[in-house]
């Protein structure tokens, strides 16, 4: 179901049922999160996700949740507000690069509702939700120098 190419990533990420290793469980259960980049991506995921079937005639397959959040979506406002961004970092020896990891924010919801959103500008690191996360300690000074250059700069528009 995922799509890379596209931004769109289907991961489960929890399951869990029966109760010993020698016993036929009476359920399973498995917790899936999606992810797309556009509005057309997850109505394709989660349709693709609500046509499930079992392939065992003798089990039965229940689907039930949602979508918790919508796509952050690059819209052209989105796309001026990080030129904005990026030329205010270039005045502090700053590389600002856009990315996109196909996470979800709260940002999520100001975007879906028209609103100019910049994330994903705060601490620099790395290994997100795994082990491995971590943060530059050496880069907090710089980033939080960046960040205040960029509410200076948007409060004097």
């Amino acid at each position: 179901m995922s799509d890379r190419n596209s931004g769109t990533t289907a991961s489960v990420g929890l399951i869990e049922g029966g109760t010993r290793r020698n016993v036929v469980p009476a359920y399973a259960r498995a917790g899936i999160d999606v992810r797309g980049a556009t509005q057309p991506e997850m109505n394709r995921i989660t349709r693709a996700v609500l046509g499930l079937a079992a392939r065992n005639p003798k089990a039965r397959l229940k689907i039930a949740g949602g979508t918790n959040r919508p796509p952050m979506e690059r819209t052209p406002q989105i796309a001026a507000l990080f030129e904005k961004a990026q030329e205010i970092a270039k005045e502090l020896d700053i590389d600002l690069r856009e990315a996109f990891v196909g996470g979800g924010s709260d940002g999520n919801f100001c975007a879906a509702l028209g609103v100019p959103v910049l994330d994903g500008i705060g601490a620099v690191g790395g290994g997100a939700h795994a082990r491995t996360e971590h943060v530059v300690m050496a880069e907090i000074p710089r980033r939080t120098t960046l960040l205040a250059a960029l509410i200076e700069g948007f409060r004097l528009q």
